[in-house]
């Protein structure tokens, strides 16, 4: 196979992702052709509503599965942390990129960190994981949704509409604007999305010529590690209406640790969990973690969530 189509959303750092993972098939293969075939989300349209009511972040996946299905493109690049616990039939997570940076990151334009902020500072995010984490530590604060790309969420809040807003990390470094960071938010206070600083590359479940292109870009150690926070998302059916944390990380001697969190959006409960295992068993791991919080009462707090997200 000489070409390869690219299924993208049309976002600044979505074309970048893209055009990343093209370059690395590139100097794998060279003499590969890659095209781009940008298309327009659900997310990217409805902008005026909270993700947990319009149906949570595979709003920015969809109509990409649905092209690949459709064989109008052969695979599509994903930010690990939108993608759902489930792949949709005939659809696989062929290769994932290197983690890079997974923190929450503080973007103010008067304050340098979250220690600084003034009691009752508007901080904006639509992510109830960020909300829940930081009304744990700063009951005070007062959390307002924010919706858009990286782009228009830093013009609301140069506009004045916010204090401080929190994004990934990852995605304002692939951006160039490792210069608005004004803090890497610490885990002790802000554990990140499952996924979050990782590519994922999808593909055909059927389509082995793509899988054999795909196995050059894969990086096997953050493999390990995504598989065993999506295991842990995945035993607790996660969508973009549970506040949930997952992080792994690879250790000498491949060994994993996983430390995870469930938490009510109010920042009043939360449930954590670490534990660390062979990196062979890291689904396991994750499925581990997942059973004990349940024990500890996970399962009727996420039921109590999910009521009052619908």
């Amino acid at each position: 196979m000489s070409e390869l189509r690219i299924a993208t959303r049309k976002s600044p750092l979505a074309l970048w992702q893209a055009e990343h993972v093209a370059a690395l098939l590139r100097a794998a293969h060279p003499g590969l052709q890659i095209e781009l075939l940008p298309l327009t989300t659900r997310g990217d349209v409805l902008l005026d509503s909270p993700l947990a009511a319009i149906g949570g972040k595979g709003l920015f996946i969809k109509e990409l599965e649905r092209a690949i299905l459709a064989d109008e493109a052969d695979l599509a690049v994903h930010s690990m942390k939108d993608v759902p616990a489930a792949l949709p039939d005939g659809l696989a997570l062929a290769a994932v990129t290197r983690r890079e940076d997974p923190h929450d990151a503080l973007v103010s334009p008067r304050y340098a960190s979250l220690a600084q902020l003034p009691e009752g500072a508007r901080v904006g995010t639509c992510s109830l994981r960020r909300q829940a984490q930081l009304l744990a530590w700063r009951p005070d604060l007062c959390i307002v949704p924010l919706r858009g790309n990286v782009n228009t969420r830093l013009a609301k809040l140069d506009a004045g509409e916010y204090d401080a807003i929190v994004l990934a990390a990852a995605g304002l470094q692939r951006l160039g604007l490792d210069g608005r960071i004004r803090e890497r938010i610490d885990f002790g206070k802000c554990l990140p999305a499952i996924g979050q600083g990782i590519m994922g590359i999808e593909c055909r479940s059927d389509a082995e010529h793509v899988h054999t292109l795909l196995r050059a870009v894969n990086h096997p150690e953050t493999a390990l590690c995504l598989a065993a926070e999506r295991a842990f998302g995945a035993r607790l059916e996660a969508t973009c209406q549970v506040p949930l944390a997952g992080y792994a990380q690879l250790l000498p001697a491949q060994q994993i640790r996983l430390r995870t969190l469930v938490a009510a959006t109010d920042g009043s409960r939360s449930l954590q969990d670490e534990r660390s295992g062979p990196a062979q068993e890291a689904p396991l791991l994750g499925e581990q973690a997942a059973e004990h919080l349940l024990q500890q009462g996970a399962d009727s707090l996420l039921a109590e969530l999910r009521a009052e997200h619908g």
